[in-house]
């Protein structure tokens, strides 16, 4: 009975050539990412820059501009755009890196002090064994988190060597992408068989969603982090820069980065300024800018990206994160967008091919003569 089921599922959803060449691209291309990942990341990333750029291009291109023009003059924006982050703001938060691991042991040690009292105050919930503990935990992952600086910069040759790599390899990715788009698709098109209507309709809902949240979400980094740096520096935050990159970032992580990067922000305002208004002022601006990011930014950037569960999006995340990593993470909605296309145009097509074939006029059915 079971086995009959299945056998029935498999004729209705893989007879046609068509949906199994979708599922068997898409398994390809998972398999590929998942051992491959890693190894093709300066390709994955410029493949995203290049996506984001292209919508400059196209926008030139639409005011009849020669496509060789806007390509390079894009590409050159692009450049000294990460040269100044590189140059500009990078050195910045290096320095307020190293100036908060030098203040660290003292933001400790005051947050031990208050600690200690909790079971003074509140001997009913809190005890001395518990703070104790408490305390020895944090120590033991600071001494982690040493190490692991310890071992980072061992190996701060092989990153620089990688890093002067990537800074060389993209570039030149990213520029050839731009130029010889048109040459690439034709190229990967000519590979691929001819009957693929549905896979064609399926990447092109993919591709349009894809680009607009790439697009959407640079966006979104860089208004969240230059309205959270205006704003620590307004309150005179420490660290303002660093504070504002880490919550630029965060909205790449939907719903969990802005919860982790709360904590760092919120100790750091704590350790500077106590419980005084200042901190109740600063903590309901970052609040602010949370909730106009989630309620305001989020819906107008990403207004044509298909809408997924909050679930499905989290579970997108742990899966994808998971087995590729950051940019699982990064992409995790595409990719989370990309199966729901396949799984609601798998139904559409077979019945539209059911209802094609119950509509064709029968070849063995009588025909019926005017003279009779």
């Amino acid at each position: 009975m079971l086995l009959r089921a299945f056998n029935r599922w498999l004729s209705r959803y893989f007879s046609d050539p068509q949906i199994v060449f979708l599922v068997s691209a898409v398994l390809v291309l998972f398999a590929i990412l998942l051992f491959f990942g890693r190894m093709l990341t300066p390709v994955l990333a410029s493949i995203v820059i290049a996506y984001l750029l292209e919508g400059l291009v196209g926008l030139l291109e639409r005011l009849r501009w020669p496509r060789w023009f806007a390509v390079f003059l894009v590409f050159t924006l692009f450049m000294l755009f990460v040269a100044s982050m590189l140059l500009g703001v990078l050195p910045s938060v290096s320095r307020q890196i190293r100036d908060l691991l030098q203040q660290l042991p003292n933001m400790l040690a005051h947050g031990q002090q208050v600690l200690m009292q909790l079971p003074e105050r509140y001997p009913d919930l809190v005890t001395s064994a518990q703070i104790a503990e408490l305390i020895g935990s944090i120590r033991r992952d600071i001494a982690g988190l040493g190490q692991q600086l310890l071992s980072l910069s061992l190996s701060s040759v092989v990153g620089v060597i990688t890093l002067l790599v990537y800074l060389i390899l993209m570039p030149l990715l990213v520029f050839f992408f731009l130029k010889d788009k048109e040459l690439i698709l034709s190229w990967f098109w000519r590979w691929l068989p001819h009957h693929r209507g549905v896979a064609s309709d399926v990447w092109k809902k993919v591709d349009r969603q894809i680009s607009n949240y790439i697009r959407g979400k640079v966006w979104e980094i860089l208004i969240v982090w230059a309205v959270s740096f205006v704003t620590f520096s307004l309150f005179g935050l420490n660290y303002a820069l660093l504070l504002s990159v880490l919550v630029g970032l965060s909205v790449i992580i939907p719903y969990i980065g802005a919860s982790l990067v709360t904590i760092p922000v919120v100790l750091i305002a704590w350790f500077q300024w106590g419980w005084g208004p200042t901190f109740v002022w600063l903590t309901a601006a970052y609040l602010i800018i949370q909730m106009l990011d989630g309620n305001v930014l989020v819906p107008l950037l990403f207004s044509e990206v298909v809408d997924l569960h909050p679930v499905a999006i989290i579970v997108a995340i742990l899966v994808f994160g998971g087995v590729w990593g950051f940019w699982g993470v990064f992409f995790a909605i595409p990719l989370a967008t990309l199966v729901q296309a396949i799984l609601s145009a798998l139904p559409q097509h077979i019945d539209a091919k059911r209802a094609s074939v119950e509509s064709a006029p029968r070849q063995d059915s009588p025909v019926v003569c005017a003279s009779e």
